[in-house]
């Protein structure tokens, strides 16, 4: 038992230390940049209620909607191989994601949860951790519970578990990585860091997990030839602190702090 995923932490930080600093977006800024100790709160205390209300919502989905899935449909989709699997995986899961995603954007209330996250004012791996639980977990429900209502595999889900939680790190790094034609497919570091630009062209842009096209297919890509944000974060004045910011979307607030990120960022 590792509640506080202590080995996956210290196998992201041998992998991501190093490559952020041989091939740095922004050589100038610091491990230790503002904001890490809180962001370290919440890769160390932030697995244990996303993962009990993701099988919370998991269980009751199975246990509901899942009984009127025919049984063919599960053990037709566990026959195929692993590999195919995760690949349809990644495409279903991503396509709930974009659609929850874009609605923690489009909704005041939700908005402010998922600003939280667009608080971050420098990127990096670690970054990619400061999530609130409660938009972590509506969010991944959206990605998950279409895949077990339809009977993937365990050995396939948990690859892809892996690979999402991998590439999510990746796209908050703070590295300059050059993926050619194939940022038109697959989600890049550029592609989120847009996501997360503080610039008027970029608000409401770039909601795809992992599968940039996505973006493409619903009008939303924003991917302006080679160039990187200048500046990250959101104009609302976010808490600093881990607590605080677990108590700031249920504290009553002036309107000018309900709107989602097409005014806030």
């Amino acid at each position: 038992m590792d509640p506080f995923n202590l080995k996956a932490l210290l196998i992201a930080v041998l992998i991501f230390v190093p490559i952020e600093y041989l091939f740095a977006l922004r050589p100038n800024q610091k491990i230790l940049r503002k904001a890490f100790f809180n962001d370290l709160i919440y890769a160390l205390f932030n697995g244990i209620p996303i993962t009990l209300g993701l099988v919370a919502v998991v269980t009751l989905a199975t246990s509901t909607v899942g009984t009127v899935v025919p049984s063919y449909v599960g053990s037709t989709v566990s026959s195929q191989p692993v590999w195919l699997q995760v690949i349809e995986i990644i495409v279903i899961a991503d396509f709930g994601f974009y659609a929850a995603h874009r609605a923690f954007h489009a909704v005041p209330f939700l908005w402010r949860f998922h600003a939280v996250h667009h608080s971050i004012e420098e990127l990096d791996w670690l970054a990619a951790h400061r999530v609130h639980p409660v938009d972590q977990v509506l969010t991944k429900s959206a990605s998950f519970v279409p895949v077990f209502l339809l009977g993937f595999s365990s050995p396939a889900i948990a690859l892809f578990g892996f690979i999402f939680h991998a590439h999510g790190l990746l796209l908050h790094a703070n590295i300059r990585l050059n993926v050619g034609p194939l940022r038109w497919l697959i989600a890049s570091p550029q592609f989120h860091h847009w996501h997360h630009a503080h610039e008027r062209a970029a608000y409401d842009k770039n909601f795809a997990g992992q599968l940039s096209f996505i973006d493409i297919l619903f009008g939303t890509m924003y991917l302006p030839g080679k160039a990187v944000p200048e500046r990250y974060g959101v104009d609302s004045p976010i808490p600093p602190t881990y607590v605080e910011q677990l108590a700031y979307p249920l504290i009553p607030k002036g309107k000018t702090n309900e709107a989602p990120a097409t005014n806030d960022a």
